[in-house]
């Protein structure tokens, strides 16, 4: 993939780690909340946002981060989740930036073999992080919490400057 695409994911991983820190001190019903149309609670959504990309490194790397989330484990806190985010969001990154769109990864998947392009999954992971960062923001904003900017041109302001 070109530096252009890569940059992609550098806003990927930005952008969770900025709604990760705006969550951080919110209280437990805060946490719970959620609102018509969501994936669920921001508790919920979070830790599927994260752990899909757990998910997404071990599919585009044929290797899992040490010690990923799982559907039903417990919830380990919005500072482990930035942790996690950050492991895995770098990871996307360098999987992205070293990866041929045109390589298909071939796997099993809920019990079924697949053989799907690099870039889908690497689109996958661009939409799902968008989408669900999205909810979240939604659910904060309905809870009187501004949701951290996390657009496009913010980023650009923050990470080179205007």
């Amino acid at each position: 993939m070109d530096a252009t695409g890569v940059e992609f994911f550098k806003h990927n991983t930005w952008a969770n780690l900025r709604l990760l820190d705006a969550c951080i001190e919110l209280s437990e019903p805060q946490l719970d909340a959620s609102a018509q149309g969501t994936y669920g609670s921001i508790r919920d959504t979070l830790f599927h946002l994260v752990g899909s990309e757990e998910g997404y490194v071990a599919r585009l790397t044929g290797e899992a981060l040490e010690n990923p989330l799982r559907r039903g484990d417990p919830f380990p806190g919005v500072a482990d989740l930035r942790e996690r985010a950050l492991r895995s969001g770098e990871a996307l990154t360098a999987a992205a930036a070293r990866l041929s769109p045109d390589t298909v990864l071939e796997g099993i998947w809920r019990g079924e073999l697949y053989a799907i392009p690099v870039a889908i999954v690497l689109l996958q992971v661009i939409n799902h992080g968008t989408e669900h960062r999205a909810q979240v923001a939604a659910i904060l904003t309905q809870q009187s919490v501004t949701p951290p900017a996390i657009d496009a041109w913010t980023y650009r302001e923050v990470t080179v400057g205007s």
